[in-house]
């Protein structure tokens, strides 16, 4: 699978990422054994990565859903969808960041500029200045409707839905941003309940730059 931005990581940072204390203990590469061994074997098979992420080992004591992340993540995520990997990660990071997770909003940061966007763009989503961002109208208030999917799904109406379409978005292409968001806000609360420090992803673009995606989105 292609994962430009992991292609990108491993070439910036030439050393092991460093391990912090978390609130809850994760099982580390070097003592994952038996089945979540194998499981973090498969995400690295997966996808070329051979460091494996800390949000990842937040599941190591359940192995079989550890592999069910890696797939879930491949397919809504850490692909071309009805959405582009580049609107994806705008999502990513604006959740992200909405719900105070530094460690997810670091890492898709980054792969976002790695997806096409500038890093100001970037930097403006991480610090929740959306409307500096630089993006399009219809992106910028897919955005707020998903600000409010985050905070209060239920208070959204058809109305908000048809407000999208008559942007531009596609039916599908909404449905597939709640699942985006809705799946960060998944993972935020894990990071943040084990306490996953920032990894600083972003500031290795000080002394490199990265390589730029097309966005293929109509």
């Amino acid at each position: 699978m292609d994962r430009p931005e992991y292609e990108l990581l491993a070439k910036l940072r030439t050393n092991p990422p460093p391990t912090s204390e978390t609130k809850i203990h994760l099982i580390e590469e070097d003592e994952a054994q038996g089945d979540t061994a194998s499981a973090y074997q498969y995400f690295r098979d997966q996808t070329g990565r051979q460091d494996v992420p800390g949000i990842l080992k937040c599941f190591g004591t359940n192995p079989a859903f550890t592999r069910q992340m890696v797939d879930i993540s491949s397919s809504l995520l850490f692909n071309e969808g009805h959405l582009s990997r580049r609107q994806k990660e705008l999502i990513a990071t604006w959740i992200s960041q909405l719900n105070a997770c530094p460690y997810c909003t670091d890492s898709h940061g980054f792969f976002l500029v790695v997806q096409g966007a500038n890093q100001e763009t970037a930097q403006s989503l991480a610090t929740g200045n959306l409307e500096d961002a630089g993006l399009s109208e219809p992106e910028t208030r897919l955005l707020r409707y998903l600000e409010e999917v985050n905070s209060a799904s239920f208070k959204t109406t058809r109305s908000d839905v048809l407000a999208l379409i008559a942007l531009g978005w596609r039916e599908e292409q909404i449905a597939e941003a709640v699942h985006v968001a809705a799946m960060l806000r998944f993972c935020n609360t894990v990071a943040n309940a084990f306490g996953l420090q920032t990894q600083n992803m972003m500031s290795l673009f000080d002394s490199a730059t990265p390589p730029i995606i097309q966005d293929q989105s109509s």
